[in-house]
């Protein structure tokens, strides 16, 4: 039969319509698992779950302890399941702009959640504060702000309380009499300023233990702490007993200062944190306690606090990630050896 123009325009159109339909049912099964669950859409797991995308910047990305920390923010997303790490950090922890627009960039890309290791604890704040006015909670790591009222939590070391114990085993050292140098880092870290402080105070309690330098202060670069370092030992180094340095790269520059003046051993030497090198140094005996951290462990509950907060359950305003001093006595130890030698994030 001969169709009219009419009548092939109709059949057309009603073909075209079947076509549609039966592709939207297609879709519709596409979309549903074998066990007629939704797979979920990008914002979902496959059970259904929220996923969440959180934002961890720590204060630099060169150093050990940072890989550490990864590692166990890693740990705590794969553990729970519906959770995307997003990891990003500046190159050094002296570049508190490139912190600040990492911040400003995940709230314009409106993460869930951000896990925050501030650099300068004055200077975060603002950015802190217009994250949670975007309605993005902010949880601190590591290092505080002198004002958290915009943040839901702060996971850390409780580093006065490392430096006490820094300062205990160095009276111990120096049988409470004798000459120290403290080596600051740069100023505005609030974790290490707190280790610090407590240093500082606890000798204060020996009469006979004397202060000889406590004012040189040093950055993330290992070259100007060994620069420093060799400047402080030019200056005092027949006339020192103790040294404290109160992080990763002052540890090694002093290190290295001290054994470039064939000082490593002879001095009393302890550091905060740890890295391979400085615990050959104390396998060699020319260091004598390093104050540990648990990075790992940082880096775990900053992210499970963080989902558990986005989820409507309380957290705590203050989590305490402990710390430990390792010696040439205790360091094979098996808890004090996992503390040397944190596992690391690994590409």
């Amino acid at each position: 039969m001969r169709l009219t123009t009419r009548q092939q325009f109709t059949r057309s159109c009603v073909g075209l319509a079947i076509a549609t339909l039966l592709a939207v049912l297609s879709g519709c099964a596409d979309s549903s698992s074998t066990d007629g669950t939704t797979s979920g859409s990008p914002d979902q797991t496959a059970g259904g779950q929220k996923k969440y995308r959180i934002a961890v910047i720590p204060k630099g990305t060169t150093h050990d302890f940072w890989l550490s920390v990864w590692a166990g923010a890693e740990q705590a997303a794969e553990e729970l399941g519906n959770v995307e790490v997003i990891w990003d950090g500046p190159e050094s922890e002296s570049q508190k702009d490139v912190q600040i627009n990492l911040v400003d960039g995940f709230i314009n890309d409106q993460v869930d959640g951000i896990c925050l290791a501030p650099i300068d604890r004055d200077g975060m704040i603002p950015v802190v504060r217009r994250a949670k006015d975007a309605g993005i909670p902010t949880l601190i790591f590591d290092s505080g702000l002198s004002d958290p009222s915009a943040t839901i939590s702060y996971v850390a070391t409780d580093n006065y309380r490392g430096g006490v114990i820094a300062g205990e085993h160095m009276a111990e050292l120096l049988d409470g009499k004798g000459n120290v140098i403290l080596l600051r880092y740069q100023e505005g870290s609030e974790s290490t300023e707190q280790r610090e402080d407590g240093f500082l105070e606890t000798l204060a309690k020996y009469p006979d233990i004397k202060i000889i330098s406590d004012e040189q202060r040093v950055t993330t670069d290992t070259v100007e702490a060994v620069r420093v370092s060799s400047s402080l030992l030019l200056t005092h180094g027949d006339n020192v007993d103790g040294i404290f340095t109160v992080c990763e790269s002052l540890n090694k520059g002093m290190l290295k200062a001290l054994q470039d003046k064939q000082l490593a051993g002879k001095v009393n030497f302890i550091g905060f944190d740890s890295d391979p090198q400085l615990v050959e140094a104390m396998e060699n005996g020319q260091m004598h306690g390093i104050v540990l951290q648990n990075p790992v462990k940082m880096g775990y509950e900053s992210v499970k606090n963080m989902v558990a907060h986005l989820e409507g359950e309380q957290v705590e305003s203050v989590i305490s990630t402990g710390e430990a001093l390792a010696t040439p006595v205790n360091m094979n130890m098996d808890e004090m050896h996992a503390l040397l030698f944190p596992e690391k994030h690994r590409e």
